[in-house]
């Protein structure tokens, strides 16, 4: 899956999932713009890390619900490595906190769709017209997207679903000038997401109604985003591919 002399974008890219992807596509050949917000020393420190094993990448800071930002993001690209993006990977998002209904007011509801959402939105916005015949662009949402998420997570898990509905769109708009667009749908991840989020007795739970019998990786969902983003998936557009260990089915 080699992407020699392409350029990809991984928004959220500093650590985690975005780190993972990050550094597969760098190792395959891509340079990397790894965008990050509040992240800068683990943005550095894996830029570091692409360019000690012989890749290319840069580290932008940017908030991407502002769209001031997110065209310095643009700018920054471009002027790096040039006026054609080839991959686009929205990873960036965040769930802020579990409230449930009544304890959700009206700048919680921004807050969370502005970070899921809204910043998609406003990078598939400034970014489409750089992706030449032949890109891809791959967005992250959630299992959350398809059975609603856990507690106190509603906003969450419709700021996700919203992206898996706008995936579908954008693959029917943008088909026809070359352009795929897909999503993946991760269940369970080792990562600070969950370290912060999700008590360890919910995790061991959900481990055990797993079929595969653990969390996932960083790198498992690497390796899907990588595929969805290569030529070996050259006809596959629109959709919203599970990677739960079997958790969720659709």
């Amino acid at each position: 899956m080699s992407f020699k002399n392409k350029t990809a974008l991984v928004t959220g890219g500093a650590r985690d999932i975005g780190k993972a992807i990050a550094c597969r596509l760098a190792a395959e050949g891509a340079r990397v713009i790894v965008h990050y917000h509040q992240s800068e020393k683990a943005a550095s420190a894996t830029v570091a890390e692409i360019k000690r094993r012989g890749g290319k990448a840069t580290a932008f800071k940017a908030d991407l619900t502002q769209a001031t930002e997110v065209k310095k993001l643009r700018a920054h690209c471009v002027e790096t490595f040039g006026e054609m993006l080839h991959i686009l990977v929205n990873n960036s998002g965040g769930l802020i906190g579990r409230k449930k209904l009544t304890d959700q007011d009206e700048a919680f509801y921004d807050e969370v769709m502005d970070v899921n959402f809204k910043s998609l939105f406003l990078v598939c916005r400034n970014f489409t017209d750089l992706i030449p015949v032949g890109g891809t662009i791959v967005n992250l949402s959630s299992l959350a997207a398809r059975d609603g998420g856990g507690n106190g997570s509603s906003l969450y898990a419709a700021s996700k679903g919203a992206i898996s509905t706008y995936t579908r769109s954008l693959a029917k708009e943008l088909g026809p000038a070359g352009i795929r667009v897909n999503a993946v749908c991760p269940g369970l991840i080792d990562t600070t997401f969950h370290d912060m989020f999700t008590p360890d007795e919910v995790r061991r739970r959900v481990v055990e109604a797993t079929p595969l019998k653990r969390e996932g990786t960083p790198e498992d969902v690497a390796d899907l985003v990588l595929f969805l983003a290569s030529e070996r998936a050259s006809f596959i557009t629109g959709v919203n591919y599970d990677i739960n260990g079997g958790l969720g089915f659709s």
